[in-house]
């Protein structure tokens, strides 16, 4: 594992100082720690929506060396310690967003067990939460944090009722930046 950098080590010490964490459990605190560090926003402490047996079962896969996917390459670059891919197909197909046309090509590479992360696109994510209820996606973890105006809210909410293993947060905001964060905190508890 990289050692900690003495500004991230104290990055670290603030965002504590600043905000109880001692709600979630120790995965659960990692990935909120690191979504707020990765986003200088303390509002995330109280909009993530973590549960501590999805957590553990994205470690598990990451652990075993699961596919990671991503909706975006700007989520792709944002990650450390694992491999990342993005199916971003060149254009999109007919009715669906090149995201989505991404997840459905995703599917089809890795039907079972990936480590899905999304941070740009709610059609992604819409996409991956249809897939799974046609039984054409199953994956480990869902980390589902588009940001934006239109349909972000609405494709966390299907996400969080989707039955799948998520990580998400109630509201507009997210972003390549703390998807990509949230994921680099189970690759490090996984040993990345």
């Amino acid at each position: 594992m990289t050692p900690v950098h003495p500004i991230e080590a104290e990055s670290y010490r603030i965002v504590a100082e600043r905000v109880d964490l001692s709600g979630f459990g120790p995965l659960g605190a990692a990935v909120v720690a690191r979504v707020i560090h990765a986003s200088a926003d303390l509002e995330y402490a109280a909009t993530m929506v973590v549960d501590e047996a999805a957590l553990e079962a994205g470690v598990a896969a990451l652990g075993a060396g699961a596919p990671v996917v991503v909706d975006v390459e700007m989520v792709r670059h944002g990650i450390t310690g694992v491999e990342a891919r993005s199916f971003l197909p060149a254009a999109a197909s007919a009715g669906m967003t090149r995201s989505a046309a991404g997840m459905a090509l995703a599917a089809e590479a890795h039907p079972h067990g990936a480590v899905v992360v999304v941070g740009c696109a709610p059609t992604a994510l819409e996409e991956v939460v249809r897939l799974r209820d046609a039984g054409r996606f199953s994956p480990a973890l869902v980390i589902g944090l588009p940001v934006g105006f239109v349909g972000a809210v609405e494709a966390k909410e299907r996400l969080r009722a989707s039955g799948l293993a998520s990580v998400s947060n109630v509201g507009e905001k997210g972003g390549s930046a703390v998807a990509a964060a949230a994921l680099n905190a189970l690759v490090r508890s996984a040993g990345g």
